[in-house]
């Protein structure tokens, strides 16, 4: 039995999520089937990062064991063979057995992006929040210096969220514009349910001048999810990156520097 990671990037408009539930498509189980397919045995997955109904990855990373005797780069062909076109295998590398894609990762990086225009839009209409009113990027970018740091988020956690603490230590969050475009960047060690798309939805309620930026303090201090702004929709939020040791020699993924945009 040989140990396995993956790098795999998806558009999530048409799945209900990551992780593998009955009746309704999930990148998990596609995955799955394809490699399945490959390793001509059942094939399970874990990753590092569950994403939610309809968000997509760039970064995500997952691991698997396997018996079978296959090169590195059959292990990417032919799951890419086997897999719709809205989800490809960037990269396999063989791991050690300790190596878990979920508790050896030190950070997940999400991206969310939004477009600030008059016009909604047409071809990214899935991959982006619309937003049509004018916003503050400077403020959104200075309030979210608040959620920098370890903290109670739950102000930001979805009421469903399983999770045993709303502890969680925010690394980065950085706010740019470059035209009409505006993105938020954030780097945590882990992530609440939702808790992205709700610090998403508190800024933008900065970015349109409706709060001042104070605002976002208190609701971090409140702890109470009523006094954060909406949950903003998940078209526009991105996986960029998992952040391992470097002792398991894994690639680093392509989502370029937090000043580049927009796709980066």
């Amino acid at each position: 039995m040989r140990r396995y990671a993956l790098g795999i990037e998806y558009d999530g408009s048409r799945y209900a999520g990551w992780q593998w539930q009955p009746n309704v498509p999930s990148v998990q189980a596609a995955l799955q089937a394809a490699l399945s397919r490959v390793a001509d045995h059942p094939v399970e997955v874990t990753c590092g990062g569950r994403t939610d109904a309809g968000v997509h990855a760039r970064g995500q990373v997952v691991h698997f064991d396997s018996p079978a005797p296959r090169e590195l780069r059959g292990w990417a062909l032919g799951a890419n063979t086997h897999l719709p076109r809205d989800i490809a295998v960037l990269w396999v590398n063989g791991v050690d057995g300790d190596f878990n894609a979920r508790y050896s990762a030190l950070s997940r990086r999400y991206r969310y992006l939004i477009l600030n225009r008059n016009c909604r839009p047409g071809l990214d209409h899935d991959r982006v929040c619309w937003i049509h009113q004018p916003l503050d990027a400077v403020a959104m970018h200075e309030a979210g210096q608040a959620l920098v740091g370890e903290h109670d988020f739950s102000a930001f956690r979805a009421a469903e969220c399983q999770s045993n603490t709303p502890i969680r230590r925010v690394e980065r969050l950085a706010v740019a514009r470059q035209g009409e475009w505006v993105w938020i960047d954030i780097e945590a060690n882990a992530f609440l349910h939702h808790m992205v798309r709700n610090i998403a939805g508190t800024l933008i309620e900065v970015g349109r001048a409706r709060q001042p930026m104070a605002w976002v303090e208190q609701v971090l201090t409140s702890r109470d999810r009523r006094a954060s702004g909406f949950t903003a929709p998940a078209g526009g939020l991105t996986l960029q990156q998992i952040r391992y040791p470097e002792r398991f020699g894994l690639p680093v993924a392509s989502t370029g520097s937090w000043a580049m945009m927009p796709g980066a």
